[in-house]
């Protein structure tokens, strides 16, 4: 059954295709046909039927192998059909070269809901692909991770004995999960060091961290989002709901190793610090069509004495949500450039509980701009490093205190 999650979107990315599993009898029907007549079989899409159009694809060769396989190769008798056609598919995602678009096998769909949901047994960290590389998005709050000292940008050169040139995001998920205790070594490359390094993770269970906030001098609220996961808007009503008996004077909110999530997400959390009816993001269609996202929410603190803080690990829902609070508001981000990812997926459950993630839209900001083209810039770029970190200091929290004071003061 068709299942289109329309309202839960992915600005770390969740889109849609529908792709028939090849089973049964009409998998066998179509075996048949293909090898005992191979011809060029033409493919009628319905945007190509609407245009009269039509796209001729010769799928003989895809049969001429499929038979080649299981007349030849030594180990033909112990493969499952069936993995085959998985295996066909996932070559067809494969070919879009888009780390963003995967096709996931019931198994691999199971541990991505896990992923959602919120908790699962790994390291804890975002990874993604940048320039063709492997890279530590966000490692997360109190993870294996954190503790083993990876940083947003870290790229990934090894999992175990494996080299992560040419694996995608998932498949290098799947190398790095494990059982609760048990090691992975993974080696790394970070800008200033002189070369990689093997670093040892004890994997374990994780929970995912949604919200933290407290109070600071001068009654400034200090709001720190670490996802736009499921739960992270009525956590974050929970907290304000708190926070407003407070009486603050201003707000930073944290948005630093944030890896995004829902997009319904973010624009719900922009309805606390925009008036209704203010765009968040729109998408932009390859036909051009845009789909525009407004506030809802009762814009609470909206006009209210405001920074946000940004880094490396900022990502998807995080700079929606970073700037939509800029274009609207002209509210500062400080810290520093975001990591840049601005396209769109959509995710579909197919009817053997396989599941499909694809691109189908670019992420534009209130003003027009591309997210995945730059990422965003800081007004105030800050540098937070290793030093800081092991002296207690934060010198980016610092000039959000600074700024913030100074807006107070207007």
């Amino acid at each position: 059954m068709k299942k289109i999650l329309k309202n839960r979107y992915f600005a770390i990315g969740i889109l849609i295709i529908v792709v028939a599993a090849l089973t049964g009898g009409a998998f066998y029907f179509g075996y048949k046909r293909g090898t005992e007549k191979p011809q060029t079989v033409i493919i009628r899409g319905v945007a190509n039927l609407e245009e009269g159009n039509v796209e001729a694809v010769d799928f003989s060769l895809f049969w001429d192998a499929w038979k080649t396989l299981k007349d030849k190769y030594v180990g033909a008798d112990k493969i499952n059909n069936q993995d085959l056609v998985y295996g066909a598919v996932s070559g067809l995602f494969g070919a879009l070269k888009d780390p963003n678009s995967v096709f996931f096998p019931p198994s691999d769909a199971k541990k991505f809901e896990e992923d959602i949901a919120g908790e699962f047994s790994g390291i804890g960290a975002e990874i993604g692909i940048r320039n063709d590389q492997l890279v530590i998005i966000a490692p997360l709050k109190n993870s294996p991770a954190e503790k083993a000292g990876l940083k947003a940008g870290d790229k990934i050169i090894k999992i175990n004995d494996a080299f992560t040139v040419g694996l995608n995001v998932d498949e290098a998920v799947k190398l790095i999960r494990g059982e609760r205790g048990t090691k992975v070594i993974l080696t790394i490359s970070r800008n200033g060091w002189e070369k990689s390094k093997e670093i040892s993770i004890i994997r374990d269970i994780i929970q995912v961290p949604t919200i933290d906030w407290e109070i600071k001098d001068n009654n400034i609220a200090y709001i720190h989002l670490y996802n736009f996961y499921e739960k992270a808007p009525f956590l974050l009503y929970q907290a304000i709901s708190e926070i407003v008996f407070k009486n603050p004077k201003g707000i930073i909110l944290d948005l630093r190793d944030n890896p995004g999530g829902y997009l319904e997400g973010a624009v719900n959390i922009a309805g606390w610090f925009l008036d209704p009816g203010k765009v968040v993001v729109s998408e932009e269609f390859r036909s051009g069509k845009k789909e525009v996202f407004k506030t809802y929410g009762s814009g609470l603190f909206d006009g209210f004495p405001m920074v946000v803080l940004v880094n490396e690990g900022s990502a998807s829902a995080s700079e929606i949500l970073a700037g939509a609070l800029r274009d609207n508001n002209k509210i500062k981000l400080i810290g520093k450039k975001t990591f840049g990812k601005g396209t769109v997926q959509e995710l579909e459950t197919l009817k053997d509980g396989s599941m499909v993630k694809i691109t189908v839209a670019h992420w534009l900001m209130p003003n027009g701009g591309l997210i995945e083209k730059n990422g965003l810039n800081p007004d105030y770029e800050v540098d937070l490093t290793e030093e800081d970190v092991k002296a207690g200091r934060d010198p980016q929290l610092e000039k959000a205190v600074e700024i913030l004071k100074s807006e107070i003061l207007k």
